[in-house]
């Protein structure tokens, strides 16, 4: 579709085409809601969106649900799952096309699922690919600014965030069996032997955007707090639940108190207590026990790509994360400057396309006050000259100190860069890689997708170091 749309822009001018666009978008999500047969209305849908945390929570929810006896599929910016199989996210989109969605969704009712847990994009919701999906929660993690230039301010970054919870009303009402199959009743009687879903909306209470989204419409509302010693929680109206967690760490283990109940927590970082609180909060909205919620989330050690070590038996910590934006990765410093380690060595790029040019001396900045030694390198160019992009994150990082062929360096080829970050690193040493994840291309001018991983390509040079230990 997407080769469709650039072929039709050819031959439409520019102001028409801009004019028309929304409409294509629309017909786009009806025609493949209508081919698929309206497979969001046989399942609970969970929409899950925010800045930064959404592609961890949207995981830590389906492994929750699992734990809990469902069958879950789910879309995230890293993976996909359709009830019998997981596999990489290799399109990437964080909201892939309607009719993949549409697609994967009846995929997952065709495998037995009860619940699906979808990713839902800033830019997804503007083409509309969320229209004709029947949302049964929707969930907030966070906001900040990101996509400006793609969305034009941060107004309407936000609204188009907020548009995603005014559709929740749209949606019909659904029915549930005892096993939490979406059944269709067909008398009165019937309705009442079954579990009405209610709409619902849950927010981090303590994101300062909170209230705009809790004002949206909704059967039950809730909003989420990780509570901190000597700091108030903001007032809501009287119709918003809290859910109000607390976070302790003993021996290394860090665990999240609800009630009388005790949550590991096994993923590192700060933002991923916040996360899997965010799932836990949709566990409880659901009225779920939580003795189930805690079987599923404490069996979960890690998501793909993010905060994913890479241990081929070398003496220094490699970590590959997706962060790609200001907020995301000093978040990721936190963390790792939490551990013990020896000198930071950080690859990072920015990417290209117009996307958000303004953070690329930030990202460098970062990397150069934080880091001990950074590289810069490729990442996302698209259309682009990604010397150019290397150049101007490296600027940020000079600002901040870095001197060029000494603690930072420039390297086009990111295979070269990842190498040289290995050549540096000694025993005790973290060597961090951010902007892909587990991404499985990069994106080219003209369209063109490189086959990449980072994770893999780690894997391959330190073979070639002679690590070459199975990751466990």
């Amino acid at each position: 579709m997407d080769k469709i749309l650039q072929t039709i822009k050819r031959f439409i001018p520019k102001k028409l085409f801009s004019a028309l666009r929304p409409w294509y978008h629309f017909l786009l999500g009806a025609i493949a809601n209508v081919i698929y047969r309206w497979p969001s209305e046989r399942l609970i849908v969970i929409g899950v969106t925010g800045t930064t945390g959404k592609t961890t929570t949207t995981y830590v929810i389906a492994k929750m649900l699992e734990g809990a006896g469902y069958t879950v599929g789910y879309t995230s910016t890293a993976m996909f799952a359709d009830g019998k199989k997981e596999w990489l996210n290799n399109k990437k989109m964080t909201m892939v096309g309607r009719f993949f969605t549409h697609k994967i969704l009846r995929d997952m009712v065709n495998n037995g699922c009860q619940y699906a847990v979808i990713e839902t994009s800033s830019e997804g919701i503007v083409q509309y690919r969320h229209r004709f999906i029947n949302y049964d929660t929707v969930l907030f993690t966070c906001l900040y600014p990101e996509h400006i230039e793609a969305h034009g301010s941060f107004e309407k970054y936000r609204e188009a965030k907020g548009a995603l919870f005014a559709h929740l009303k749209n949606g019909k009402t659904k029915y549930a069996n005892e096993a939490g199959i979406i059944c269709r009743p067909k008398t009165g009687l019937q309705k009442t032997e079954l579990r009405r879903i209610k709409k619902k909306i849950v927010v981090n209470g303590q994101d300062e955007h909170a209230s705009y989204f809790l004002d949206f419409w909704a059967e039950e509302k809730y909003a989420y707090f990780l509570s901190e010693v000597g700091k108030a929680r903001p007032i809501f109206a009287s119709d918003v639940q809290e859910i109000v967690a607390s976070a302790s760490k003993t021996n290394g283990q860090t665990k999240l108190h609800f009630k009388n109940e005790e949550v590991a927590v096994n993923l590192l970082g700060a933002f991923n207590r916040q996360n899997i609180l965010a799932a836990l909060s949709v566990g409880i909205a659901h009225d779920l026990p939580l003795v189930q919620l805690k079987k599923g989330i404490e069996r979960i050690y890690g998501v793909a790509g993010r905060l994913e070590r890479i241990d081929s038996g070398q003496p220094f910590t490699v970590v590959v994360d997706y962060a790609f934006e200001p907020k995301a990765v000093t978040n990721l410093y936190e963390t790792i400057e939490a551990l013990p380690h020896g000198k930071i060595i950080h690859v990072l790029g920015s990417a290209g396309g117009g996307r958000d040019k303004s953070r690329r001396p930030i990202l460098g900045a970062i990397a150069g006050k934080r880091a001990d030694i950074a590289i810069v390198t490729d990442e996302d160019p698209y259309d682009e000259d990604p010397a150019t992009i290397i150049e101007q994150v490296a600027a940020g990082a000079e600002n901040a100190g870095k001197r060029l062929s000494i603690d930072l360096f420039t390297i086009l080829n990111r295979r070269e860069a990842i190498r040289k970050a290995f050549s540096l690193a000694v025993s005790g040493d973290v060597v961090l890689i951010t902007g892909k994840g587990s991404e499985q291309a990069i994106c080219r001018a003209g369209g063109n997708m490189e086959k990449w991983d980072d994770r893999s390509v780690c894997r391959e040079e330190l073979a070639a170091m002679g690590y070459k230990t199975v990751d466990k």
